[in-house]
């Protein structure tokens, strides 16, 4: 199991490698946050290569990375990091930027207090100091309160407004917005529902969670109710699947997966963001390296 899981480890390090080399092919630019706009719509990136870097930096390398700092191998878990910056240059996305950072905080917090607690304090405790720090030097602290606090926070919560009045007064997605569906389905809406949303409310590309598309966008107020509780099916199996891992492990490898279930759809973050592969990885990963650990730590306290 301990060799399974050496080779698992070493094949998405591998990848990720790979993948970078690849990306760095068709774009490698470093470009300031506030810039990036200016450039990501006039990448051009093979759409089987898109796939890959999205469900490498948003899944791969966070659960290698947990695996690793689980088995206390702490030169390749930071590698992995390393790895995770690298994807900023080829995807200028906010989230691979930032990904390092956040599961290190992630990380710490989950080391020092109990997994429940630190999953709530990783919220609460950004938009505290968010707050404090505006509050205490507006001038020192509105670069952070826009990025945390009103990015991270209040943009992902207005959008089921905004979703609300538009599809008020116009036609439901019923689910054509899902990329392979739209093929095969009469849809209203030729471009994806982000660029719709920035064409009515002059917002920027603007993408929701699963409450504002598989739930209002896809069939209505009414019937939302029933199309998120499936999606929070879908979840549950995952959290089924992730049975007799330990929860730190859990928290860390997902570290990323809160943060793109509050910007974009549950179809996206399965697909395109790897969430249906994280999960299959939880159902795999053999659970006797996490038992060899903890037989190990007794024995030495014994």
């Amino acid at each position: 199991m301990k060799k399974m899981w050496f080779l698992m480890s070493a094949a998405i390090l591998l990848l990720a490698v790979s993948t970078v080399a690849a990306g760095s092919a068709y774009n490698f630019r470093f470009v300031a946050l506030e810039n990036i706009y200016d450039f990501r719509d006039k990448m051009e990136t093979p759409p089987i290569l898109s796939y890959l870097i999205g469900i490498t930096y948003s899944a791969l390398l966070p659960f290698a990375f947990a695996g690793l700092t689980a088995r206390k191998a702490y030169w390749r878990a930071g590698l992995a990091l390393v790895l995770l910056l690298l994807f900023y240059p080829i995807s200028l996305s906010k989230l691979a930027f930032f990904a390092p950072a956040w599961i290190l905080f992630i990380a710490l917090l989950s080391r020092i207090f109990e997994t429940r607690t630190a999953a709530i304090l990783s919220m609460f405790l950004p938009v505290l100091f968010g707050v404090t720090l505006v509050n205490f030097s507006r001038p020192l602290g509105m670069p952070y309160f826009n990025l945390v606090n009103f990015r991270m926070i209040a943009i992902p919560s207005n959008a089921m407004d905004i979703y609300y009045d538009f599809f008020s007064n116009h036609d439901l997605t019923y689910f054509c917005q899902i990329r392979f569906l739209k093929p095969i389905m009469q849809c209203a809406y030729r471009d994806p529902l982000s660029i719709v949303m920035a064409q009515v409310y002059d917002l920027g590309n603007y993408n929701a969670s699963l409450l504002s598309t598989e739930g209002i966008a896809s069939v209505g107020m009414m019937f939302a109710p029933i199309s998120v509780f499936v999606c929070g099916l879908i979840i549950a199996l995952g959290n089924r699947l992730s049975a007799g891992l330990p929860p730190r492990f859990i928290l860390i490898s997902s570290a990323l997966v809160p943060q793109i279930l509050l910007n974009v759809p549950l179809s996206t973050v399965l697909l395109t963001h790897g969430l249906s592969i994280l999960f299959l990885l939880w159902y795999v990963m053999p659970r006797t390296i996490f038992e060899q650990k903890l037989a190990g730590q007794a024995a030495f306290t014994a």
